[in-house]
């Protein structure tokens, strides 16, 4: 870390969980359940502080994380016991 990243937002993923991380005040970095809520609260953190926010794309694991999407993908599966 150099001096010109110090308090710069970094939002990325992390053992599945949505992190901020402010670089140089780890007392500051918070967890969040989507990446949503991470990257709205990231940018607005380096906007009160005036400093830059940056997202790290996570690595795809195959692993569903959000039980809505997996949800909305199951919509109009017919299961086995449901067939007349």
């Amino acid at each position: 870390m150099s001096d010109s990243d110090h308090g710069d937002v970094v939002t990325m993923s992390k053992r599945g969980q949505w992190v901020n991380r402010v670089e140089g005040e780890e007392e500051l970095s918070q967890g969040y359940a989507t990446k949503e809520e991470a990257v709205d609260a990231g940018r607005r953190l380096a906007e009160e502080a005036g400093t830059r926010h940056r997202v790290l794309d996570a690595e795809p694991t195959g692993v569903v994380t959000d039980e809505q999407d997996a949800a909305d993908e199951d919509e109009g599966v017919i299961e086995v016991e449901d067939l007349p």
